[in-house]
């Protein structure tokens, strides 16, 4: 999975990192990668840096793709919720997340791992 990183490469890839989640405000396409890579902040390796470059060079490509905040004259309120089964890979806990939309806009998100682990599909959907 690479090579562990030096101690001055780990404190630029936490530097990168943070700043990375800072962008997520405004870049919601990039929010699971992030939280992804932010999992191994205190041990990162060369392949986790290269996932970061990686998103650096995705947002320099997409320069339009943030959040829009269109003007229209019949504004509806729409959120979506949905959750995975064991979808972290390295502990076996649920993912769930939902979005909300004020028009085509999204406005609000939010995906959170699960504090135990589900036993059943039905379990993590509840």
């Amino acid at each position: 999975m690479g090579t562990p990183l030096s101690e001055t490469s780990s404190s630029s890839y936490r530097r990168l990192i943070g700043r990375l989640i800072y962008l997520t405000n405004t870049h919601p396409d990039i929010t699971h990668v992030v939280q992804q890579l932010s999992q191994y902040m205190a041990h990162p390796t060369s392949a986790h840096s290269q996932a970061a470059f990686r998103i650096l060079r995705y947002l320099k490509g997409s320069p339009g793709s943030g959040i829009f905040l269109a003007a229209h004259d019949t504004l509806q309120l729409k959120a979506f919720s949905d959750s995975d089964w064991a979808g972290c890979r390295d502990t076996r806990r649920s993912i769930t997340g939902f979005s909300v939309y004020l028009g085509p806009s999204l406005i609000s998100w939010r995906s959170k791992k699960q504090p135990t682990v589900s036993r059943s599909s039905s379990e993590t959907e509840y």
